[in-house]
């Protein structure tokens, strides 16, 4: 039984110090860009003003 609780500690002490030292995971906000809409782009916006006046000047 002694040897059963001290299997158990040094697991509970190993999982803490994985935890604690372990390698970090970045943080999702941190590595992506936020969805927007097209509307709220500004590439693309500015991509679609672009080609409408490339589209307008050929008349």
């Amino acid at each position: 039984m002694t040897y059963l609780l001290a299997l158990i500690a040094i697991v509970a002490v190993a999982v803490l110090c994985w935890k604690a030292f372990g390698p970090e995971k970045p943080h999702p906000s941190s590595t992506r860009r936020p969805v927007l809409g097209p509307d709220d782009d500004p590439e693309f916006l500015w991509r679609l003003g672009k080609q409408h006046r490339d589209d307008s000047g050929d008349l």
